[in-house]
C-alpha cells in the first residue's frame, strides 16, 4: 500500500506523545521506557505545544488504516537543549511509527518527506541523534544522513536539504 502524508498539526498533539515515546528507543532486551519521561524537560521540549512557528512534520496514512500509522517532526530547539543541538537553525528531527506498522517500508518514504517540507520551509540541514545499537541508522544514512559524531551513547546524524 502507498503511504501518503499530511502536515503533522497542533490537532496531532496526543499523537504526538504517543510517537514520541516510541520514538524514545533503547536497545533490546530493554523495555519501553516508563510514560512518565515524557514528562522531563529533557523529553517535552521535542513534542510540547506542537505547531508552532518553525514546526515542520507530516504524518504517514495508509489508504485502509484507522488514523496515521506514524509521524516524522522536527523542531528548532533553542538554547543549546536537546540532544542533536548543533545551532539555532538547524532543527532536531523525531521519527516513529506505531509498532503494527514497522519494518514495512514506511519509515524512508514519512522521512524523505519531512526532509522535503523542511527543505520548502528554508531550513538547510537537520539533526537527529540515534542509539549506536538502533537497526534505524541504516534507514537514516538511505535518506541522507551521516555519522556527525556521538553524543553519549548516540551517533549525531546531519543531513543536508
Amino acid at each position: 500500500m502507498t503511504l501518503r502524508t499530511r502536515p503533522l498539526l497542533s490537532a496531532d498533539q496526543a499523537m504526538l506523545w504517543d510517537l514520541l515515546h516510541i520514538a524514545l528507543w533503547d536497545p533490546p532486551p530493554a523495555p519501553p521506557r516508563p510514560r512518565e519521561v515524557l514528562e522531563l524537560p529533557e523529553v517535552r521540549i521535542y513534542a510540547d505545544d506542537w505547531g508552532g512557528a518553525g514546526d515542520v512534520g507530516v504524518a504517514g496514512e495508509l489508504p485502509d488504516a484507522v488514523g496515521p500509522v506514524g509521524a516524522c517532526w522536527m523542531r528548532v530547539i533553542p538554547n543549546g537543549q536537546g540532544l542533536a543541538f548543533v545551532d539555532e537553525r538547524t532543527p532536531q528531527l523525531g521519527i516513529a511509527l506505531f509498532p503494527r506498522f514497522q519494518r514495512q517500508g514506511h519509515g524512508g518514504p514519512l522521512m524523505m518527506a519531512a526532509l522535503a517540507a523542511a527543505k520548502d520551509a528554508g531550513y538547510r540541514q537537520a539533526a537527529l541523534t540515534v542509539h549506536r545499537e538502533n537497526p534505524a541508522i541504516s534507514l537514516y544514512q538511505r535518506c541522507g544522513f551521516r555519522k556527525a559524531g556521538m553524543r553519549k551513547t548516540f551517533h549525531l546524524m546531519l543531513a543536508k536539504l
